[in-house]
Parts: C-alpha cells; sequence; structure tokens
C-alpha cells in the first residue's frame, strides 16, 4: 500500500473545493486504497489553518465539524511520533515536520503544492511531488 504525508494545505483544498484533487486523494485515503501518515503537530497545523476566519468563510465547516474531520482522519492514519530532528527546509522550518512524519511512517510520498517541499524532489527516497503528479502516477500504477 502507498503511504503518503499530506501538508495542511491539501487538507484545506479538500474542504474549500470538493472536486479537486487534494478531495481526490483524501478519498483514496477513506477507501483504503492510500495509508496516510500524520503526526501530532501536523494535526495541530491543520487545526489551525481551518480554524482561520478566512478559511472558514471559503470551506463552511463549524469547529464542531472541523474535529470531526479530524477524528476521522486520525482513526484511519498512521500517527507518527515526531521525535525524529530533521532540519532540511532552510526558508521554512517549520515545514520539516513533513519530513519527520515522512521518515517515521516510512512514506513513499509527500504530497505538496509548497514549492518550499516540493523543491526539494526527494528526500531520503522519499518523493515530494504537487497533487497532480501523485495522481497521474497513482493512476498509473492502477492501470498496471
Amino acid at each position: 500500500m502507498v503511504k503518503i504525508v499530506l501538508d495542511a494545505n491539501q487538507y484545506a483544498s479538500a474542504l474549500i473545493k470538493s472536486p479537486s484533487n487534494s478531495a481526490r486523494i483524501i478519498q483514496l485515503v477513506y477507501e483504503g486504497h492510500l495509508t496516510l501518515v500524520i503526526s501530532t503537530p501536523i494535526i495541530e497545523e491543520v487545526r489551525r489553518i481551518l480554524s482561520y476566519p478566512k478559511l472558514k468563510k471559503l470551506h463552511g465547516k463549524s469547529s464542531d465539524e472541523i474535529e470531526s474531520f479530524l477524528r476521522k482522519l486520525q482513526k484511519i492514519a498512521v500517527i507518527t511520533p515526531a521525535l525524529l530532528s530533521v532540519k532540511a527546509v532552510e526558508d521554512d522550518p517549520t515545514d520539516d515536520k513533513y519530513l519527520i512524519s515522512a521518515l517515521e511512517g516510512q512514506a513513499d510520498f509527500i504530497v505538496s503544492g509548497d514549492h518550499r517541499l516540493t523543491d526539494l524532489v526527494e528526500f531520503r527516497g522519499i518523493r515530494i511531488i504537487n497533487p497532480t503528479t501523485f495522481l497521474k502516477a497513482f493512476d498509473q500504477q492502477a492501470e498496471d
């Protein structure tokens, strides 16, 4: 099973725009086609950004609905301990949490639209790609 780490913006995109690549990736996780790898620091960031007033206006979810969404993800995800120390994203060290979770959870991919992550291309054998590229690779693998 392919293991993925999603950056916080992918969760926001999935909630804001239902027919989107991010929403499709989350649906593949719900359906059991992908294994989601996540950590408490990632969950906290997702909670924080989904609670921004500007984003709440876009996705239309209440605080209870956001918590329900996060609980559902936690039930089906592999939750990593976030104990490693990694310093790889110089422009934004807070993004290192995605690399840490991916390493601890032995993820195959980090899916992100953040150029600070995608510019790395790969980190210790973990590919870092945008949602469109990920879905093309996933669909191609499914066809083979």
